[in-house]
């Protein structure tokens, strides 16, 4: 599948496919948000310094940001989920770097600083894995070893099994990998969770778009948080418990911060960092893979399922979204796999426990691929 095309040379700017910023211009926004934001929180010592970005043309065009650490060793590309940026590993970056591994962490297809196609269907899992391998062939690499986080995971777990020769190894933060479902996977979340399940809510377009840049700020402390749950806790709610049903946008659109369990878990610069960069972008590209998850269910279809290469699944305890337990009967795609918890986590688990993540990862690098 390489050498795929949906480049849309229409979004060779960084103009920001969002109906507000449209209006107003991303790059007022910007400074606003700036001005507003206080530069001195900048200067905090627990926010990683973080490098500018190279480009590289990759898969029929697509200006890709990436993010490099280290020059020699055992290539890791690093994939973040949603709403994220190739900055969620800005504690992984030096860490990788300095345990001797060569390190390249993408703003993926629609985020920040790499392009976002106009064309929904441009967001397939096809076109991201075709992404990544355009990466390694910018960058002269031949293999790499790819680490996914939450929608991250879901590419780098689709690598292997469309591109297995690029692949030296895979590992899956908090998204595990399985069968194929019996049938469409929006049809069923909708069954289980209702229309207003935030997955499903994301469908219609503009919908997410409207409740998540009404207030970026906000979209950005309701979502990343720590202790919010602990899984014991989570698991007594009743089935029909708005909370179990992940109402996302209702919670934004009608709750406070105030009033939200556990803590921020950014520091105000990196919180600063993710604002800033949505108010300029919006979030139309990253809501724009969730508008293919039934598109990737048929694209993947027929596709063998099994992974022969080294792999390492690494949960978090209290993830109620994707708890360690979706992790359960991996061995049957997956039999060349190595399972760790971090205890006492939630689901931003490299933003959250960076240190006990950096070691189990490293840790296991070094000894599969010393």
């Amino acid at each position: 599948m390489r050498g795929m095309t949906t480049h849309d040379d229409s979004s060779d700017s960084d103009t920001p496919m969002t109906r507000r910023t449209l209006i107003a211009g991303s790059a007022a926004g910007a400074a606003a948000f700036a001005a507003n934001s206080g530069a001195g929180a900048a200067t905090e010592p627990d926010s990683p310094v973080w490098p500018e970005p190279n480009y590289v043309r990759t898969n029929g065009g697509l200006r890709m940001a990436v993010y490099e650490g280290g020059t020699e060793g055992v290539p890791v590309v690093l994939s973040h989920g949603f709403p994220e940026l190739a900055y969620s590993w800005r504690h992984q970056l030096p860490a990788l770097s300095a345990a001797g591994f060569r390190v390249l962490a993408p703003d993926q297809r629609g985020y920040g600083n790499t392009q976002r196609p106009l064309r929904i269907e441009a967001y397939n899992i096809a076109e991201l894995c075709a992404d990544l391998v355009g990466l390694l062939d910018a960058r002269g690499v031949e293999k790499a070893v790819f680490v996914g986080h939450d929608w991250g995971g879901g590419v780098v777990w689709a690598m292997p099994r469309l591109h297995p020769d690029r692949v030296l190894g895979v590992v899956g933060v908090n998204t595990a990998t399985g069968p194929q479902p019996p049938q469409p996977p929006i049809e069923i979340l909708r069954r289980m969770r209702g229309e207003n399940n935030y997955v499903v809510a994301f469908q219609e377009p503009w919908k997410a778009e409207e409740v998540l840049e009404a207030d970026v700020e906000k979209s950005f402390r309701t979502f990343m948080r720590r202790g919010s749950w602990n899984a014991e806790e989570f698991n007594k709610l009743p089935a029909d418990a708005p909370e179990r049903k992940f109402q996302l946008l209702d919670s934004i659109r009608h709750g406070s911060v105030e009033s939200l369990r556990g803590e921020l878990l950014l520091t105000e610069a990196e919180l600063a960092h993710f604002v800033g960069v949505y108010e300029r972008t919006g979030f139309t590209g990253g809501v724009n893979w969730y508008r293919n998850i039934d598109r990737n269910w048929e694209l993947m279809k027929d596709i063998d399922q099994k992974i022969d290469q080294p792999c390492l699944y690494v949960g978090a305890e209290n993830d109620v979204v994707l708890p360690p337990s979706s992790a359960d009967g991996i061995e049957a795609l997956v039999p060349n796999i190595d399972k760790r918890t971090i205890k006492d986590c939630g689901h931003w688990t490299q933003q959250e426990k960076p240190e006990e993540f950096n070691r189990v990862l490293i840790d296991w690098l070094k000894a599969t691929f010393a």
